[in-house]
């Protein structure tokens, strides 16, 4: 078991949850309340590459925000707090996403997390795409 506190563990499952909520309402205001200003997200697995710092995040999710091709709703499951030092953890997520036309897809959120003034949110996160074979 990580020495992590239970308040700790909680406001941390509460802003990965809070990403889904986040994009689903297209409330890009509020990708500050879950991301760090100098977050790295990868998403190559699905064409992105990996953006660096909340601007890059801003201008793709309102670059794609008439794409009817995004999902209309991301889920997260499964997250288990892997490691833990001092004020960062690392956190394994299940993500599925339901697409407009009643597809789904599954994804693995992998995690870093660190806690500054505003709290716990996230500054690393990799998005690997479940596809069959795997």
């Amino acid at each position: 078991m990580l020495n992590i506190t239970v308040e700790d563990r909680v406001a941390i499952h509460e802003v990965i949850a809070l990403h889904g909520h986040v994009v689903d309402d297209r409330d890009w205001d509020r990708l500050g309340e879950v991301f760090t200003d100098d977050v790295v997200f990868d998403v190559t697995d699905y064409g992105y590459g990996t953006l660096h710092g909340m601007q890059a995040m801003q201008d793709l999710v309102r670059g794609n925000r008439d794409d009817a091709a995004q999902p209309l709703g991301h889920h997260v499951t499964n997250t288990v707090i892997v490691s833990h030092d001092g004020g960062r953890v690392r956190a394994r997520s299940k993500a599925l996403a339901v697409a407009g036309d009643g597809t789904s897809g599954s994804a693995v959120y992998e995690d870093v997390l660190r806690r500054d003034a505003q709290g716990w949110r996230i500054s690393y996160r990799k998005v690997t795409a479940r596809r069959g074979g795997h």
